[in-house]
């Protein structure tokens, strides 16, 4: 029988180290009615996630929430296990057999398909490779978007969706103090794309964007944003929607819209247009893309209440040479961990993790592998608060595991093995080359992608 925790150290491991492991840690550290000892997992060299890897490299207000978690990461019995991979380099069993707890915390790694013939055409990508591309991400580094093409097709409505969008109408001299990768500022300096479509199933009262994202495309030093008033006319049910349900992101959007869809064309060099009720049926080409067959939709109501779009016989074509799909994240399996495919999230029950139904001991989830991808980095807050109240109600009804290995061998099975753990000190001598090498160049900070570079440079620090 599980011996209670409340007698002795709470020993928990976090896999993952973006905003929902951290905020975890938080919790866990100030809400534990006994001493907790948390070990951070992470498989690259460098914590924090998507505010490294996903927050646009024009954000930089927004990646400033990293001075909260190295707080954190600095408090009694915290550790970071950088360049290390459940799975891989560590068991899933190694793990159980050492902690009482395991929090999954990996976020949303890969992209949901759209499903329609010619989606792996050349010139067919899904955003998130492109995102991490831009941010310098390991994973991304040596993949290359045919930038000589003048039309550019986003699918999606969301702050994703807009994020690509942008980088690709921003100027070099926008981009060239900010973090992005060097490799890419040097191509979209040469980039030729003049027309960046951004495409929405549903109308513009149910777009996902935020009202701050999308005023950002109208204050960009060139590249103006083209929205046909008789595209966001309101059908009667949007009306109503925007009214009844009080959605004031909702109403900002439009409002916004309705601004760019009086302004006269400036004569700029790029231009973003907004399209709403249309959906991509078909991507044509031969070795590579060349058009994209879209099919314009109508609202109705569900028997939920909810608007969803319904394709009419209305077809159109665009001609466009690079598609970046953004219709959502997608969560990865991890080795022995229950996985739902369909959803793409660790099946759960209130943050701890079932299998076939049943509770598994110990195990928990937060953040979009718990929830799926939904909110901003905020939302990630309560969310692991939520599942770590479970966590230690667990706790003290004697519901966790027992381990039976000791906490502090971890490291040694690790260096045994040969794999070279990154510290979180090791993070920070990283971090300081980072900006050190940014304020040559009048940066916020030049970012290494490489992994080799990146110890290389953690190794020269510790000699």
């Amino acid at each position: 029988m599980t011996l209670p925790v409340s007698a002795q150290s709470l020993r928990v491991a976090i896999i993952g180290s973006g905003p929902s492991a951290f905020y975890a840690a938080e919790y866990l550290q100030k809400q534990s009615p006994t001493p907790v000892s948390i070990d951070m997992f992470e498989r690259l060299p460098t914590p924090f996630g998507l505010v490294r890897g996903g927050v646009a490299p024009d954000h930089p207000k927004i990646k400033t929430v990293t001075k909260v978690y190295e707080k954190i990461a600095t408090q009694p019995g915290f550790r970071f296990f950088g360049n290390v991979t459940l799975g891989q380099d560590i068991r899933h069993d190694e793990l159980t057999a050492r902690y009482h707890a395991i929090i999954y915390a990996v976020g949303a790694q890969t992209d949901r398909r759209m499903g329609i013939e010619g989606e792996d055409l050349s010139g067919s990508h899904p955003a998130t490779t492109f995102v991490g591309w831009y941010n310098a991400h390991p994973d991304y580094r040596h993949l290359s978007f045919d930038l000589t093409q003048s039309a550019v097709a986003v699918v999606g409505n969301g702050n994703v969706a807009m994020d690509v969008a942008r980088i690709l109408a921003s100027t070099p001299e926008e981009l060239a103090q900010t973090d992005i990768a060097d490799y890419a500022l040097a191509a979209l300096r040469a980039s030729r794309v003049t027309d960046i479509y951004v495409l929405g199933r549903r109308g513009p009262a149910q777009s996902a964007f935020t009202n701050p994202e999308l005023k950002e495309l109208g204050e960009l030093a060139d590249a103006e944003v083209i929205v046909k008033p008789e595209d966001i006319d309101l059908d009667p049910l949007s009306a109503a929607y925007i009214v009844n349900d009080n959605d004031r992101t909702a109403e900002r959007n439009y409002q916004t819209l309705l601004r760019y869809s009086h302004q006269p064309l400036q004569g700029k060099s790029k231009r973003i247009h907004m399209r709403f009720l249309v959906s991509p049926t078909r991507l044509l080409g031969h070795d590579c893309l060349e058009e994209m067959e879209l099919v314009h939709n109508e609202l109705v109501q569900a028997e939920d209440g909810s608007l969803r779009p319904r394709p009419t016989t209305i077809t159109e074509t665009l001609p466009v040479g690079l598609v970046f799909r953004s219709i959502g994240y997608m969560g990865v399996a991890l080795e022995d961990v229950p996985f739902d495919a369909r959803k793409g999230v660790i099946p759960n029950i209130d943050g701890r993790v079932t299998r076939d139904g049943a509770v598994v001991i110990g195990e928990y989830a937060v953040g979009w592998i718990k929830r799926g991808p939904s909110g901003i980095i905020g939302t990630n807050k309560p969310d692991s608060q939520s599942t770590c109240e479970q966590l230690l109600a667990d706790a003290a009804d004697g519901k966790l595991l027992t381990p039976v290995s000791e906490r502090v061998d971890i490291s040694a099975l690790l260096e045994a093995r040969g794999i070279e753990v990154v510290t979180f000190a090791d993070w920070q001598h990283l971090d300081a080359a980072e900006q050190a090498r940014g304020q040559a160049e009048n940066r916020v900070r030049a970012k290494f992608s490489d992994v080799d570079e990146m110890l290389a440079v953690i190794r020269a620090a510790r000699g």
